[in-house]
């Protein structure tokens, strides 16, 4: 890309050392740069301006996209008759695995969900998870169209409102690229939890009856067991997010210090605003519309943010593989069937890996699921449920990415793993942990450090 930003000329170039027209290189005066930026705000205003405390990504754009997705491929209001069968199944799933876990019910609310319903109700966290991301694209592609400091001191005041409405132009590609993954997400799901992050409002629980029925199709199950299986595992990560204090701040935190490694590849833009002109909006828009490329650094931060959130997500799954499959065995008939259809879902590339990649040009890796139910089992099997539930207490007691390599290792050589419920977690709490933030959205009766608040169930005891 030239030096000079596109649309401008620097004083002096030419054949003489006299100062150019600063918009005579937009093919105008003054009045045309006007009525230019009049165009540019009437565009912006089309496509729904963030409000005051928005951030970088135009979530009301996106979100209006999203719906607009799960709408044109039909998405149907939810009857009493499937409202019903939801909560009965999530209150039944409950039930069980107070026989397979020492922590407590997680659901206050079970509810059933449309698709158009997910997307409103999982926004604020998507929003948190993505706008370190956006910020990054909005940034580097206001950058690539302006070059504020490139531009001649007598035409940055006037070049200034037009690169912020570029950026805001910017947001709301950001904001449709969004809105296009999350309404292909939300054709997918089947509950609040199926990408493995804390998505929904505290204590709600929620299956989507139309996600439930594509999963079961060709399984030759009954709707009845597979809406029963799905509830499990639903119920399942509602007790981990609900009485595990610091792991919604350990998972947010991760996937935001692996964001801000990113680089935005700028590549396929910066060639086609080459020689743009200013004057012609569309053409700009048009141009903004291309595919981002995220590519991470691979700096050592990166690195190591990218382990711990791959690891932490991959327990969280293991954990409930390993329970729910435990109390659906001699419960359920298709059980395995259920567990392999699971499996087989994440192996081809699951909905979770498919978003982050969009949203935080972050992939997963599916092996690390497996490693992690082997290693949950093992540990169950030498020290049982309580011993087994009770490494939740604390993140420095989960396992490593090295732990997930040597499962066996790992349940057998932990001796301060003995007696965990007479261990003074307090102690471990004296200082604050890198990942243990605290967390403003999280209201489970916790105070968002490392340690349970007073009122906070403790697993394992």
């Amino acid at each position: 890309m030239s030096d000079t930003p596109f649309g401008f000329n620097r004083p002096g170039d030419g054949d003489d050392d006299t100062p150019q027209d600063p918009f005579k290189a937009m093919g105008g005066d003054m009045q045309q740069f006007a009525a230019m930026l009049h165009r540019f705000a009437d565009m912006i205003g089309s496509q729904g301006a963030p409000g005051a405390d928005a951030g970088p990504l135009n979530w009301d754009l996106a979100k209006n996209i999203a719906r607009h997705a799960v709408v044109e491929q039909g998405d149907p209001s939810i009857v009493d008759a499937e409202r019903r069968q939801v909560e009965e199944s999530l209150r039944l799933a409950d039930l069980w695995l107070d026989e397979g876990t020492t922590l407590p019910a997680g659901i206050q609310k079970p509810q059933a969900w449309s698709r158009s319903e997910w997307i409103e109700q999982t926004l604020p966290v998507w929003a948190k998870v993505c706008d370190p991301i956006a910020t990054r694209m909005v940034e580097s592609m206001g950058g690539a169209l302006g070059g504020v400091g490139d531009i001649p001191a007598e035409m940055q005041a006037m070049a200034g409102p037009l690169i912020g409405m570029v950026k805001q132009m910017a947001g709301a590609m950001v904001g449709g690229q969004a809105g296009q993954a999350l309404g292909a997400l939300a054709r997918e799901v089947v509950g609040s939890t199926d990408v493995g992050l804390p998505l929904g409002p505290d204590g709600v629980g929620a299956l989507l009856p139309a996600g439930v029925a594509a999963f079961g199709q060709g399984l030759e199950v009954s709707d009845d067991e597979v809406r029963l299986y799905l509830a499990l595992r639903e119920a399942a990560h509602q007790r981990l997010f609900a009485h595990v204090p610091w792991l919604r701040a350990h998972i947010l935190n991760a996937v935001e210090d692996y964001a801000r490694g990113i680089t935005v590849d700028l590549s396929g833009i910066e060639q086609a605003v080459q020689g743009l002109d200013l004057s012609n909006p569309e053409a700009i828009q048009e141009a903004l519309g291309g595919e981002i490329n995220l590519q991470p650094e691979e700096t050592p931060q990166q690195k190591a943010a990218l382990a711990r959130l791959e690891t932490t997500l991959a327990l969280v799954e293991g954990w409930v593989d390993t329970v729910v499959n435990e109390v659906a065995a001699g419960r359920l008939p298709d059980a395995i069937k259920l567990a392999e259809a699971v499996r087989r879902r994440r192996a081809t590339g699951g909905p979770a890996e498919r978003t982050f990649a969009t949203l935080v040009g972050l992939e997963l890796r599916p092996r690390r699921l497996r490693e992690a139910a082997t290693l949950w089992r093992t540990l169950t099997e030498v020290r049982g449920a309580q011993g087994r539930d009770a490494v939740w207490e604390h993140p420095d007691l989960l396992p490593t990415a090295e732990d997930l390599d040597d499962p066996e290792g790992f349940a057998r050589g932990k001796p301060e793993l003995e007696g965990l419920s007479d261990l003074d977690i307090s102690a471990l709490t004296d200082g604050d942990h890198p990942d243990d933030k605290g967390d403003p959205d999280d209201k489970g009766g916790s105070d968002g450090q490392g340690g349970s608040g007073g009122d906070d169930p403790k697993a394992g005891s």
